[in-house]
């Protein structure tokens, strides 16, 4: 059953195929392929072994709604998986699959790469949004606008200080997301208690080969610490929460009255079903609406941080959907305000209207130095 109508108006193409059935699988067939080729090089099983689950895992075709259903019984994806891999092969191949690993590692290997592979998406639209706002920013950081505290007009700004503000706030955020995700979303290989029992003092060196096979950091495990992916999490909330204020900003300056900018005009986008003179401003409401169901999400990742023991109950096995959906509504906030920064419409007509029709005067004080200073701050 396709959930494109109500998951697609909230982010992008991309984003959903890193996330979808057929990447999961393609990553956690990955890991038992590497792990055994890790293994056999450790001569922990025999290398025919090893080439004989690796070109199962390439050429295996499976029903993913079958999986699904069986997985849902079990509780875990690794088990039915490991199931059917094991039923098709035979003798050493079979009782070597899997040796030494648990379905955590699965899971959370999976979820790592999931989450490299979708901070790179969603960092190259965060850097054309952080791209479009220096230029506007250095446009107007001399032109005099009135600026707002409370919603009321307060004393004069330069315009492009409003806009240096959006700018420093989005390449804070995307710093602070890259640094988690670095040290966050690493390998994880413990084994059924987390102690790499089973492998003969070699599980270092199976992980090491492991990681590097998947393009991960290698690490120890870190099954029963949560921290790094509540990080992720946080941080993804932190970026939504820096496109949201652009996006709150830009709508209340397109409003009726105030006009002093609003969205790019584009096709089919922006329009009402019943009033055809309105030019709604779509694309911030994608980022506004991503801020405000970003908390929550973050907030249920949090509360799983005091897992129980070795492996929690409940806690761990609610992160994979709820940092699926905020990377998800992520992607969908920046491309929006990307477009939107690309091609940011600014009256400075009604910028000078509204400021002449204040009488606050035009000292827009060090505004300029401002904008310089926060352009600068770059990671």
């Amino acid at each position: 059953m396709s959930a494109l109508l109500r998951t697609r108006q909230a982010t992008t193409e991309a984003m959903l195929a890193v996330f979808a059935d057929t990447a999961t699988l393609r990553h956690a067939l990955a890991f038992e392929a590497e792990l055994a080729r890790a293994e056999a090089a450790e001569g922990l099983i025999a290398s025919e072994a090893a080439e004989a689950i690796a070109a199962l895992c390439a050429t295996i075709a499976i029903d993913t709604a079958a999986l699904a259903e069986e997985a849902a019984l079990a509780g875990t994806l690794a088990i039915p998986l490991v199931a059917r891999l094991r039923a098709a092969l035979t003798g050493e191949a079979a009782k070597a699959l899997h040796k030494g690993a648990t379905s955590q590692d699965v899971a959370d290997t999976v979820l790592a790469c999931q989450i490299r592979a979708a901070s790179s998406l969603l960092d190259r639209d965060l850097k054309r949004v952080a791209t479009a706002l220096t230029t506007l920013a250095q446009r107007h950081a001399a032109t005099p606008a009135i600026g707002r505290t409370l919603l009321q007009d307060a004393l004069p700004i330069g315009f492009g200080l409003r806009i240096a503000h959006w700018q420093a706030g989005v390449v804070e955020a995307a710093a602070r997301l890259r640094r988690e995700v670095e040290t966050g979303a690493t390998l994880q290989f413990g084994g059924a208690a987390g102690s790499r029992a089973g492998l003969g003092g070699k599980g270092a060196a199976v992980s090491a080969r492991l990681a590097a096979a998947l393009d991960l950091p290698d690490t120890p495990p870190w099954h029963a610490r949560r921290g790094g992916i509540a990080g992720i999490a946080t941080a993804l909330a932190i970026a939504i929460g820096a496109l949201g204020k652009m996006a709150r900003d830009v709508s209340l300056l397109a409003q009726n009255g105030v006009s002093e900018a609003r969205e790019p005009a584009i096709p089919g986008r922006g329009g009402s079903s019943a009033m055809a003179h309105k030019r709604n401003p779509t694309g911030c409401q994608v980022a506004l609406s991503a801020a405000l169901r970003a908390p929550g999400l973050v907030a249920g990742i949090l509360a799983g941080l005091p897992a129980e023991q070795e492996r929690g109950l409940g806690g761990w096995q609610a992160e994979g959907p709820a940092l699926a959906e905020l990377f998800l509504i992520a992607a969908g906030a920046a491309e929006a305000m990307a477009t939107i920064a690309e091609g940011l419409e600014v009256d400075e007509a009604a910028i000078a209207r509204n400021l002449t029709a204040a009488g606050l005067g035009s000292d827009i004080g060090e505004s300029p130095a401002l904008v310089a200073a926060l352009l600068a701050q770059q990671d």
